[in-house]
């Protein structure tokens, strides 16, 4: 688990708290699971455990570049995606051959402690880049990198009930309860 959040104080510690409470119950729905059931699809849904933290990993990377460099930063636009790109897209809410649970949550706690160290670096929580043009952004906006941390801790706790659900599914576990 990430110790950033102890080591800063105020707004910053806070956020980072919030965050990694969040963190913390989406990696928990995992316990003592394989990797075989880190891949099953519970429910009507396409989502699984591990392709839930695989997802919530690369938004939460995507973000933090977005915070670092701005949109150009994110990858393509929209407009320019091919199906091949939303093809590999849809692929990340799913294990793939030779992913292995250990694996996808490494990946996902190198990110949390990138995440926690540049938020605790950053001059200025106020500082702001336009977000990229998407069907689903009002045009010309722009979100500070306070707005964007407060994103990530709202897509993890989303995604986080998911799990649960999906966990509850598998084999009656909860995360809370």
């Amino acid at each position: 688990m990430t110790t950033m959040a102890t080591t800063t104080t105020g707004e910053r510690a806070d956020l980072l708290k919030a965050l990694a409470t969040q963190r913390h119950f989406l990696r928990f729905t995992t316990r003592d699971i394989t990797d075989e059931q880190a891949g099953l699809r519970t429910t009507v849904s396409a989502l699984c455990l591990g392709g839930l933290i695989k997802h919530v990993t690369s938004t939460e990377r995507g973000w933090v570049d977005f915070i670092l460099g701005g949109p150009s930063s994110m990858g393509k636009s929209f407009d320019e995606m091919t199906e091949a790109d939303f093809a590999a897209r849809e692929a990340e809410f799913q294990m793939q051959p030779g992913e292995t649970l250990a694996g996808v949550l490494e990946r996902y706690e190198e990110v949390a402690r990138r995440t926690d160290e540049v938020i605790a670096s950053l001059p200025d929580l106020d500082a702001s880049h336009p977000l990229p043009e998407a069907p689903w952004y009002e045009p010309g906006a722009r979100w500070s990198a306070r707005l964007v941390l407060m994103h990530i801790i709202a897509e993890t706790a989303q995604h986080s009930g998911h799990a649960d659900i999906i966990r509850e599914a598998l084999d009656g576990a909860k995360t809370m309860g």
